[in-house]
């Protein structure tokens, strides 16, 4: 066999690379779960804010070199991978939403007794915020497509805060509304209020990771198109998915 059919033949297989993010990643969970079992357990919450703060890093710093590792591959996050990967989010919000509606409209009077009344400038604040973020990272993305890295880097930073700024309001009114009496058991709309708004807070906290981990690299130079874009259509599903928690949460 020629150098040529070698060459071809080795080409035709997937190339293995081997990293020891996967490792530390797994590690930091470990320590997550021991951090959960020293809290829920053996009822000692300073070790277990040790063990966590330990895990931290190690997750995150993971994340953000196996990243790294990944950017100019070939490998990671492709963009129409991100589109069926969101298709399937979006069912999983779409049940979500049908058991909202079918609590609302089978309920013989809305809100049930023990429901507050919700805030109505703060969440139009909250989407203030969170559409601003999108548009943030469509600038990113434009000074990134003309090569302006600095630029970029600040929009990028920029989206990153007020993706943050979004999430410390969502604790925030949690925490406001939980110390008022009004948690997940207290009646049939505070079991979806929670269970909706703490989806798509989750959503955000994903997309928060995903920036984190691109950033890392990016502040080396290390800045790939595909995983930028695809990082950027993420953000902008979980600010569509906003405007119906928004409206069908408070202001129905």
């Amino acid at each position: 066999m020629s150098q040529h059919d070698v060459a071809h033949h080795h080409a035709g297989h997937a190339h293995w690379d081997t990293s020891i993010w996967p490792a530390i990643i797994s590690l930091g969970i470990l320590a997550w779960a021991l951090a959960f079992s020293f809290h829920f357990v053996y009822h000692q919450s300073f070790t277990a804010l040790i063990v966590f703060g330990i895990g931290l890093p190690m997750i995150v710093g993971g994340i953000a070199g196996w990243t790294s590792e990944s950017m100019g591959k070939g490998e990671g996050l492709a963009y129409g991978a991100m589109g069926w990967f969101i298709l399937a989010e979006a069912m999983i919000f779409v049940t979500f939403f049908v058991y909202y509606w079918y609590m609302r409209l089978m309920a013989p009077s809305w809100p049930p007794p023990g429901t507050p009344q919700l805030p109505v400038v703060f969440p139009l604040v909250m989407t203030a915020v969170l559409v601003t973020s999108s548009v943030t990272i469509h600038m990113a993305e434009e000074h990134m497509h003309d090569g302006n890295k600095a630029a970029f880097l600040k929009w990028l930073l920029l989206t990153i805060a007020l993706g943050a700024t979004f999430l410390g309001m969502s604790v925030y009114e949690w925490n406001h509304l939980i110390h008022s009496g009004f948690t997940i058991a207290t009646n049939s709309f505070g079991t979806t209020f929670y269970s909706i708004t703490g989806l798509h807070g989750s959503h955000v906290v994903v997309g928060l990771g995903i920036f984190l981990a691109g950033l890392l690299p990016a502040l080396k130079g290390n800045i790939s198109e595909s995983f930028w874009r695809t990082a950027s259509l993420y953000w902008h599903f979980v600010d569509i998915i906003w405007f119906f928690v928004v409206s069908q949460v408070y202001f129905w």
